[in-house]
């Protein structure tokens, strides 16, 4: 078998995500690194080992005979970098949300094509067991023929997490119904089967523009510190905010369902919670963690059960991040990378959820103006 040579855009964050695919005794090895940060680069070298090639010009890492390429830069940075990797014509797996912009998506699409490229968007969500179970309950009828689907996120972190780095300027995020909403809004289309076609969203900022700001010279640290509360008595802000702290969709997906997501980044506790309503019953899940509950109410009651009539759970995952999927989601990348076929998750699904995302948040800053998403070219 012939021995995958990968190479890593954006070696520190989120691509430690690479460290799943370097594997030497089982035929992919990660070659080469680029980050613009001297400390990232000499961690990959304990990682990788002394040998790997490291860079802080992602240009000089694509001039390499590299098989795959991982693309786990800041979000504004998706769309260069990825379309230099895929024209060179290796396949890429590139971190969601797949761009910033419906456009940015689209030219990356038609590269993949041109190209002949094999392309695909990190959305690990789809591999999480909880929703791989809610998918699977679904399918199968457990609750009828899928009429409503409802999406409540609560962000305990969000001041850590959104608000203090990049994420905090709309030109480099678009917006957080962006940013962070293409997990939500790409599980609302795969547990529906359904992509958005009409979106109108509110929003706004209304309590981190009330914190104390850090210095322009300052460096931002978004690290997770849950002694960091209530939110109004934190300090360290970015200089500049103007994405929205709280938000409202509204969506009108195909077969006449339709879809409600709630995002709020200063709430005390942190937990995705799905609710998918059919002709027949209606499911739940409680969190995203493998062993969440996943209640199915399908019997007729007077009042609220809190508890379904049936209680599954996503069952046992590897003990990587993401609730095990981060791993998983590699093995396909790789599997993909060597085979092509069919994957779970897919660059085209990941375009429509950055256009749902895109498009409200454009309504949300036209008056909750009713916007249409435009299909797949």
């Amino acid at each position: 078998m012939k021995e995958i040579r990968i190479g890593v855009i954006g070696s520190g964050g989120r691509g430690g995500l690479a460290i799943a695919a370097h594997k030497p005794d089982q035929g992919s090895r990660v070659i080469a690194c680029c980050d613009v940060e001297e400390k990232v680069l000499e961690g990959n070298r304990r990682s990788y080992g002394a040998d790997v090639f490291t860079t802080k010009d992602y240009r000089e890492l694509l001039k390499l005979n590299l098989d795959a390429v991982f693309v786990t830069t800041p979000d504004f940075l998706h769309e260069e970098h990825a379309l230099a990797a895929l024209d060179k014509g290796v396949a890429v797996y590139l971190e969601k949300p797949m761009a910033i912009t419906i456009k940015g998506c689209d030219r990356i699409l038609r590269k993949a094509r041109e190209k002949s490229a094999r392309l695909f968007v990190g959305h690990n969500m789809r591999y999480m067991t909880v929703f791989i179970k809610m998918k699977e309950l679904i399918d199968k009828g457990a609750i009828g023929e899928v009429k409503s689907a409802w999406c409540r996120h609560f962000v305990s972190y969000g001041g850590d997490a959104y608000f203090r780095d990049w994420h905090s300027e709309r030109r480099f995020s678009t917006g957080l119904l962006l940013q962070k909403g293409a997990h939500d809004i790409d599980m609302i289309h795969w547990l529906t089967g359904a992509y958005t076609k009409r979106v109108s969203a509110f929003g706004n900022l209304s309590v981190y523009n009330k914190c104390k700001r850090r210095p322009e010279t300052q460096r931002g640290c978004a690290s997770f510190n849950s002694a960091h509360w209530p939110p109004l008595k934190q300090t360290g802000f970015s200089p500049k905010i103007d994405v929205e702290d709280q938000t409202t969709m509204i969506m009108e997906l195909e077969r006449g369902i339709l879809g409600a997501y709630l995002q709020c980044h200063f709430t005390p506790d942190a937990c995705r919670n799905y609710t998918i309503i059919g002709t027949e019953g209606r499911i739940e899940n409680l969190g995203d963690g493998p062993q969440s509950p996943i209640f199915l109410w399908n019997k007729r009651s007077g009042g609220y059960e809190m508890i379904g009539d049936q209680v599954y759970r996503g069952g046992i995952a590897s003990s990587s991040g993401h609730g095990g999927a981060d791993s998983v989601i590699v093995d396909e990348f790789l599997r993909y990378a060597r085979k092509g076929g069919k994957t779970t998750a897919t660059p085209e699904a990941a375009r429509m959820a950055v256009a749902a995302g895109y498009q409200a948040t454009m309504s949300l800053r036209d008056g909750g103006r009713p916007r249409d998403v435009p299909a797949l070219n």
